[in-house]
């Protein structure tokens, strides 16, 4: 079995993992702006508490997004930084899909499962994305897209989901039209997620060199104005 370090910080979540021979070790704490100076220090706990150095790593994965543009540049530049200073090879795990993997976990085994994951982007806005499990591994049915809310009940309106998974579920309430989905809007584990979810890429040889490892950024704006914010907080009150 390979050694794969994996780490994500695209959400308010930090989610560590550590597959090695001797079994999967996770971490999990608050993320947001704690992880670029917790991430690093964790990760290397973490090392330390499975006797593993990172000569020993057969390579880095990392949450590449979408996701918070701060946390997407912190896992990318550890992930580069720890890969160039170990010669290691780098995994980018689609934090979606990561989501879509955790919703798995918690329906029973099903050959076939189709998956929407839909997280609260902020600004009103959602990051989603469709997945689906068959013959032992995912594949991407649509791809990460940065969606209003009545864009993407447009798009289920036209293709209603089975599944539904993600933040934007609380976030946004009765506002996402689910119908007859499940829904699963919390995580059960995000790093033993990511940990499978690497361990798939890492098998197919999706790993690359770390110059080559980048986030992926939906969204160019990264922040709202005062007037942009008072228009979000009293749509929100008319919606309640």
């Amino acid at each position: 079995m390979a050694y794969l370090l994996a780490f994500d910080t695209s959400t308010e979540a930090m989610s560590i993992a550590l597959q090695s021979p001797q079994g999967l070790l996770v971490r999990e704490a608050v993320g947001g702006a704690q992880a670029s100076a917790r991430l690093i220090p964790d990760i290397l706990a973490l090392l330390a508490e499975a006797g593993c150095t990172l000569a020993q790593l057969d390579a880095i994965a990392f949450g590449c997004g979408p996701g918070a543009f701060t946390g997407l540049r912190t896992a990318c530049s550890v992930a580069q930084g720890l890969a160039f200073g170990a010669n290691k090879p780098v995994v980018a795990v689609d934090s979606l899909l990561l989501v879509a993997q955790d919703a798995r976990s918690q329906l029973p085994d099903q050959a076939l499962l189709d998956v929407w994951v839909a997280m609260d982007a902020r600004m009103g806005e959602i990051y989603a994305g469709a997945y689906r499990w068959q013959g032992a591994r995912w594949s991407v049915q649509s791809a990460p897209a940065l969606y209003a809310v009545e864009a993407l009940n447009e798009r289920w309106h036209a293709e209603p989901p089975a599944v539904v998974a993600g933040s934007a579920l609380d976030a946004f309430g009765d506002r996402l039209d689910t119908r007859n989905a499940k829904r699963l809007p919390q995580t059960r584990s995000r790093a033993e997620a990511l940990m499978q979810v690497a361990q798939q890429l890492w098998a197919d040889g999706a790993a690359v060199g770390a110059a080559h490892a980048l986030p992926v950024y939906l969204r160019d704006k990264v922040a709202q104005t005062t007037v942009e914010r008072e228009a979000i907080r009293l749509a929100k009150e008319h919606a309640a």
